[in-house]
């Protein structure tokens, strides 16, 4: 009996002994797991982005692309859009209209500049202030009439009812002072430093960012052609091309249409001749086929103008006042209803030195004249081009305009928009309807039906940009249009 306690405390203490050292075993095992899962590699040198030496990387002062795209690495903004135009709250907790022109925005009080100082309220102001003077946002910013510090928000005053406002706050928030070495402070994923008398972006790991690409070199590279270049050779490991040229067929890195607010529209001169008939104005967008100019002149780098606004814009984005395609047959009937004869119906197209403008006013012309149009094309200098306009010597135009992120209309519906030549607005009510649709006080539909009705110009496709980058470069490229390095913290070079 007495072996048999024996050999049963045995088996016991050899059972415990066992489950001891798989206990340690496992524990063992654990840490090593989470010692693979939390240690990360770091990439000091290989990730490049081009930048123009002369140019300053204060985002209000910068003039340059390269300088610009630099900008959304290093600063927030109060509100960020996603793909939709939708505003996406960052440094900004929320909004609030409390009347039709004062837009009440709440600041997050716990945001640290990269520097370690508190990003306050008056630092907000400032940027407003500056973004407002800027080569980048001063256009855009045109409507916000002033701003003023309440407590943790900002009041900003409108010149005019703007229901979309809210939408043009994605400018940058900088610090009012400067750091210890002259470069401008943001909150952003990355700050300025200077190595070894190198402009570099190190990620600002203090707010939890821990990228792969914890050091970006910048390149000085300021010419457009020899950005193409150093992408597709591997000197810089990304780029933001707006397609100011057909850049696309001269890239042979990886690519990546970027949705911009580009229109490319028809400008019209409705002062005289028969452009001045609205139902002329009417026929000419009934014949064009957006989709073979969108396909073909922009090579797919384009979305189709469905209406006036974009069609990527939550709010407006279900609006079909254009087909995407041709109607020679329903364009043949407005111009019989108009009164002109066919021998009344030669027109010329104004057209500048921009390839796919060229490419764009060539189809044009085979589509109008399928329904029944002469038509001629005027190639011009940039500068003629320009001067012809705006002294209204011609009957069509292809022009291009960036219209802002509210998409506000006025550039062509107001008696000092960048766009308006050409556009009879005494003889037109749909600028009217326009400015009661922004107050409140006329409903969508009534302003879409008199832009159909009236045609003040005729809004073609939107224009695409691109992302191109080093096909050695891995991971889901998220970037678009104002957040170009969206995901940049899953992008590595590991293969």
């Amino acid at each position: 009996m007495r072996k048999s306690y024996i050999a049963l405390f045995l088996a016991i203490c050899l059972l415990i002994s066992c489950l001891a050292g798989c206990s340690t075993n496992n524990a063992n095992n654990d840490s090593a797991t989470q010692i693979s899962v939390t240690a990360k590699e770091k990439d000091n040198s290989t990730f490049k982005l081009s930048y123009t030496q002369s140019d300053s990387l204060d985002p209000f002062k910068a003039k340059t692309q390269n300088n610009q795209v630099l900008a959304s690495l290093v600063f927030e903004s109060l509100f960020d859009l996603d793909e939709s135009y939708e505003p996406v709250t960052n440094i900004a907790t929320g909004y609030a209209f409390t009347d039709k022109t004062t837009l009440r925005v709440d600041i997050n009080p716990q945001i640290k500049f990269s520097n370690g100082s508190d990003l306050d309220i008056e630092d907000v102001v400032f940027s407003i202030k500056a973004a407002k003077k800027s080569p980048a946002y001063g256009s855009a910013l045109s409507c916000i009439k002033s701003v003023q510090a309440q407590g943790n928000s900002v009041i900003i005053n409108l010149s005019y009812s703007n229901p979309n406002a809210v939408n043009l706050l994605t400018f940058p928030i900088t610090s009012i002072k400067d750091d210890k070495n002259g470069f401008p402070v943001g909150s952003g994923r990355y700050r300025y430093e200077n190595s070894n008398g190198t402009v570099v972006l190190k990620a600002n790991t203090e707010n939890g960012f821990d990228p792969y690409l914890a050091t970006i070199t910048l390149v000085n590279i300021a010419a457009a052609d020899s950005i193409d270049n150093a992408v597709n050779i591997g000197n810089i490991s990304y780029a933001f091309r707006d397609m100011s040229s057909d850049t696309s067929k001269r890239l042979s890195c990886a690519k990546k249409p970027v949705s911009m607010n580009n229109l490319v529209f028809i400008g019209v001169n409705s002062t005289g001749g028969a452009a001045s008939n609205a139902q002329i104005r009417r026929a000419i967008s009934l014949a064009v086929d957006r989709t073979v100019l969108a396909e073909s002149a922009y090579a797919g780098y384009a979305s189709v103008a469905t209406s006036p606004f974009h069609p990527d814009f939550k709010s407006f984005g279900k609006i079909n006042l254009f087909s995407s395609s041709a109607d020679s047959a329903t364009a043949k009937q407005a111009v019989n209803q108009s009164g002109y004869s066919d021998r009344e119906l030669s027109l010329s197209v104004l057209v500048d030195t921009n390839e796919n403008k060229i490419a764009c006013a060539n189809l044009l012309k085979s589509q109008l004249e399928s329904a029944g149009f002469k038509i001629t094309i005027e190639r011009e200098s940039v500068r003629e081009y320009r001067r012809r306009i705006q002294n209204l010597e011609f009957d069509l135009y292809i022009g291009e305009i960036k219209l802002s992120d509210d998409m506000n209309l006025y550039p062509f519906l107001a008696s000092n928009g960048g766009a308006k030549y050409g556009i009879e607005l005494d003889e037109m009510t749909c600028d009217d309807i326009y400015e009661k649709y922004l107050s409140g006080d006329e409903e969508l539909g009534k302003f879409i039906l008199a832009f159909n009705d009236e045609m003040p110009y005729i809004p073609i496709l939107y224009k695409k940009g691109m992302i191109c980058y080093s096909k050695a470069l891995k991971g889901d490229m998220q970037g678009y249009y104002g957040n170009f390095f969206s995901n940049i913290d899953s992008w590595n070079f590991n293969s």
